[in-house]
């Protein structure tokens, strides 16, 4: 029987139900397993939620087709009050126990006891926090929330592991690149530049996949 390519689902979470989509990988996308299982899964948190974000997100599902065509399952929910998500905004605690819900769930069905947390904006920052209490495989941030962002709002991103991949754009307005980099020293990480993108890396999308697909484990 043919596996669906994609599934919404609702899940338990804190507040109430979390709206998930979950895409999966072709079959023989994993050419390490005899089965044809899945390589692992991919969390992938989206931007912030009042200001537009949703698991639609272009960043958020180029992040999601990536890392499917990696080889991995990977499941996009909507943090609270977005779509049919249950809850208000809660400023990335609840977010983080919403995250942290979903892996439980997917350590359930797919057997992944590490995965990789991928996020944008508010939900790397988010994915700093998940990650300090879910250890994950590796890490693919983008437009990482640290320090003062537009809006007036402050972010104080956590440390990572050190194979993380943080992917920044050169003229992001909403978040300084110095802001990245400052929050990027002290760790000695690496931070990969994308000269002339903007926060939302307006038609440089592929460039994300393609750093990605390129720095990855194989």
């Amino acid at each position: 029987m043919t596996r669906a390519a994609k599934e919404r689902v609702l899940l338990d979470g804190q507040a109430g139900s979390i709206e998930c989509v979950i895409d999966f990988p072709a079959p023989g996308t994993n050419h390490e397993s005899l089965n044809d299982a899945p390589r692992g899964v991919a969390l992938i948190a989206h931007p912030h939620p009042l200001f537009g974000g949703s698991l639609d997100n272009k960043v958020a599902q180029t992040l999601a087709k990536t890392f499917v065509e990696l080889g991995y399952v990977a499941l996009r929910p909507n943090f609270r009050g977005v779509g049919a998500s249950v809850g208000e905004h809660d400023e990335g605690r609840g977010e983080t126990e919403d995250m942290l819900a979903i892996l439980e769930y997917a350590r359930t069905r797919f057997q992944a006891a590490e995965p990789v947390l991928a996020g944008f904006s508010f939900g790397a920052y988010v994915q700093t926090l998940v990650a300090r209490r879910a250890k994950p495989e590796r890490m693919a941030l983008v437009g990482v929330a640290a320090g003062f962002v537009s809006g007036g709002r402050s972010y104080t991103s956590e440390p990572v592991p050190e194979d993380s991949l943080v992917i920044h754009g050169e003229l992001d307005e909403t978040v300084p690149l110095a802001n990245v980099l400052a929050w990027a020293r002290p760790q000695e990480l690496p931070v990969v530049v994308v000269p002339g993108a903007d926060h939302f890396f307006h038609r440089r999308l592929h460039i994300i996949k393609n750093i990605i697909k390129g720095n990855w484990h194989n």
